[in-house]
């Protein structure tokens, strides 16, 4: 059974730093692609950083400078650190493993965790 379990969330005040983890657990991480996405209230989720099974790191362009994306293979979990949030950064932020065969995708969300920007 695959579980992804975020934590870190909370309230920051804008210009400060939090930093998100997703302990990862049934599958095998370096195999998958982990993903933070977020999803504010009353739009779409969307990507915000991707960390790929070669190593590779992928931003969405209004987090680029100032979020990196990792990852700890011994303990099967995935950071994300963001500085300078911004009030637009508020949002449920989710975690994601996913990894492409030949004939399907395997996909895996957690069950996000709240980010809210505000003084």
């Amino acid at each position: 059974q695959v579980q992804l379990v975020e934590s870190g969330g909370g309230l920051v005040q804008p210009g400060g730093s939090l930093r998100l983890s997703c302990a990862a657990s049934g599958i095998i991480f370096g195999f998958y692609d982990m993903g933070w996405y977020r999803q504010a209230p009353g739009k779409q989720r969307g990507v915000v950083a991707v960390l790929t099974s070669g190593s590779n790191t992928n931003y969405a362009d209004s987090v680029k400078g100032r979020f990196t994306i990792s990852g700890d293979g011994t303990k099967n979990t995935v950071y994300l650190q963001m500085n300078s949030l911004k009030p637009e950064g508020t949002a449920v932020y989710y975690c994601n493993a996913r990894r492409k065969e030949l004939l399907r995708t395997n996909d895996y969300w957690g069950q996000g965790t709240q980010v809210t920007v505000s003084s």
